[in-house]
């Protein structure tokens, strides 16, 4: 039975990955792709925290909302903490 899975390094062009080795896999086959950043790559600045704020990177005025319903959520009354 063939591999099902295998981690290869490789380059981003544009759309394409230009790998480091062969996949050994057949030419047409369909696969998924999963991308890691290598921990080798130096991003450049403000990069790292750009890619950790995730899904808020893109969307400043909805992490705004956000963040402000958070603080009016503490200042309402405070929760009793239970012994």
């Amino acid at each position: 039975m063939p591999k099902t899975s295998t981690m290869l390094k490789g380059i981003v062009r544009g759309k394409t990955i230009e790998l480091e080795s062969e996949t050994g896999f057949d030419d047409g086959l369909e696969v998924s792709v999963v991308i890691s950043i290598s921990r080798r790559t130096k991003l450049p600045p403000g990069e790292g925290l750009r890619l950790a704020a995730g899904a808020w990177a893109d969307d400043a005025e909805e992490l705004d909302k956000y963040l402000e319903w958070c603080r009016q959520d503490r200042q309402s009354a405070p929760r009793e903490i239970e012994p």
